[in-house]
């Protein structure tokens, strides 16, 4: 939430602003600091003063450390863990039972079998056929992914690529005011400005036409800048609003499971999704890195029908009682044509997700490109699988090329980022960096007949952590544009050297090494 100032500077006043977090942030995230304290305080005064407490202890250490030896998970994920239970005494198997799982809140999975209701029927046996007869890989992975994140395969949609967040701004407000049953939000961020001071005027206007609206964003994401009851304000409006993962102070996963959807659905038949946030830097009307590059995609047709499932289920798990369907939430559609083959699809914890959804999606795109590979994120924090994969694509002869932000927007993160780099160049990758300022886009294209486009980055806690949607295509119209976005982006984009990442003096300090080292270590864990 925005706060403003007025600042002296000799020659004038000048009036800036700051973000305001609001209390109820404040006091949750100090309950959730002394509950951890307080649990291992207790654990450590129970070593000192009752007999034979401590082997207890040493024996449950031992006990941690095969069960993270012998689990299923990344082994990128378990080196941290094992650091923290090997090397922190006691308070390392504490914390890797408060904090190492990743699975969705009890609160959360009793609700999951009444969200069911929420979903809709559709037979891909007649997509897949056709796919099957036209490209057996393409069928193949289309048939994985809808296996994995329990969506559909849709033809006929329609679509728009916006390579710019501005361009989709305009096209969502006439959408938006065309609404006539239902529009429904989820976003990651959600912050009082210009752009959302447009979308809520029409919300507003909707509400008394009698439209359904409901809004839903991400209790962290919103932290800086709603007021902390923007729920209820938004409720006095008619509108029906619900925070993700509503901070309670647990010390447990809630800090971890975030909503980092980006989805609008307007009456069922058009929806929009991409990297683009409901904030001012989005739409370059405010400058925070540079100019801020992001993407957007409008569809229009039965493939709507995910992203309102996703919507809904979400919308669902987060109320207090569950919600009734909107009215006609899968219309019937019909006159659309478009070509090719689309996949929306959602990504998250367990036991929602029992595979890492978009993790999936980016290893069988990568794995079967002959040609070339395109991508664009924020972040390039990625495991040794995934960058084997890259790795192996350009050893191949297959022209990969990654985008990434020049200004970054976390430096710690950007440091990380520039880690990976000698690996992927030594493969043949080349790594460019968004000259202009801070690229947020989440574009990935190959050989001219894949392209996923969504809210997923190259990181851990993208690819790990958070629910997250994209859209998988295939041979559809808009991938043409996405890339041809790319290419121009990367004529604006410095092609990263070894000569670059010696830049600057502080680049050659052995402290900035050793620490850029620890935290690429623990890097799955932040």
């Amino acid at each position: 939430m925005k706060r403003k100032y007025k600042v002296n500077t000799g020659r004038k006043v000048i009036e800036r602003e700051y973000n305001h977090i609001p209390v109820r942030y404040i006091i949750a995230v100090l309950i959730a600091i002394l509950e951890i304290a307080a649990i291992i305080g207790i654990v450590v005064a129970l070593c000192y003063y009752i007999p034979y407490f401590y082997t207890l202890c040493a024996i449950t250490t031992a006990g941690c450390i095969l069960k993270i030896c012998v689990s299923d998970d990344n082994p990128d994920y378990k080196i941290p863990w094992l650091i923290c239970v090997i090397f922190i005494p006691i308070a390392g198997f504490m914390l890797y039972f408060m904090f190492y799982s990743r699975k969705l809140d009890k609160r959360y999975i009793k609700r999951l079998k009444e969200v069911q209701s929420y979903n809709y029927e559709k037979d891909d046996e007649r997509e897949l056929e056709a796919m099957r007869r036209e490209d057996p890989i393409a069928s193949s992975q289309a048939k994985m992914l809808t296996e994995i994140s329990y969506s559909h395969v849709f033809s006929g949609t329609e679509q728009k690529y916006f390579p710019l967040g501005e361009d989709m701004w305009a096209s969502m407000l006439r959408d938006l005011e065309g609404a006539e049953r239902f529009i429904l939000m989820e976003y990651f961020i959600i912050e009082e400005g210009e752009f959302w001071n447009s979308i809520l005027d029409i919300l507003r206007r909707k509400v008394k036409e009698g439209v359904d609206v409901r809004v839903m964003y991400d209790d962290i994401g919103c932290m800086s800048t709603l007021p902390g009851n923007y729920n209820k304000i938004l409720e006095k409006e008619g509108i029906k609003s619900v925070i993700f993962s509503k901070l309670r102070g647990s010390a447990d996963s809630e800090f971890n499971n975030r909503s980092h959807r980006k989805i609008l659905v307007i009456d069922g038949r058009i929806g929009y999704t991409g990297g683009v946030n409901i904030a001012d830097e989005y739409v370059n009307k405010v400058e925070r890195f540079g100019h801020w590059k992001d993407t957007a995609i409008r569809i229009e047709g039965e493939a709507v029908y995910e992203l309102t499932r996703l919507f809904l289920s979400s919308f669902g798990i987060n109320s207090k009682q569950l919600p009734v369907i909107p009215e006609r939430a899968y219309p019937e559609l019909e006159g659309y044509s478009a070509n090719g083959y689309m996949i929306p699809f959602g990504d998250g914890p367990r036991p929602i997700y029992k595979r890492n959804v978009a993790k999936c999606a980016l290893q069988n795109m990568i794995a079967s490109a002959t040609d070339y590979v395109y991508m664009t994120t924020p972040y390039l924090i990625i495991d040794n699988d995934l960058c084997a994969d890259i790795e192996r694509a350009a050893l191949r002869g297959v022209d990969v090329r990654i985008v990434v932000p020049h200004i970054p927007d976390k430096k710690i993160v950007f440091a990380i980022t520039r880690s990976y780099y000698h690996r992927l160049m030594d493969a043949g990758v080349k790594i460019y960096e968004y000259e202009p300022g801070f690229i947020h886009a989440k574009s990935y294209v190959a050989d001219g007949k894949y392209a996923i486009i969504g809210t997923v980055n190259l990181d851990y806690r993208s690819l790990v952590h958070h629910f997250e949607n994209g859209i998988w295509m295939y041979k559809t119209d808009s991938i043409a544009d996405i890339k041809a976005d790319i290419d121009a982006t990367i004529e604006k984009s410095i092609l990263a050297t070894p000569e670059l990442l010696t830049e600057g003096f502080l680049s050659k300090l052995l402290t900035t090494k050793i620490l850029r080292a620890i935290v690429k270590i623990f890097a799955p864990m932040l």
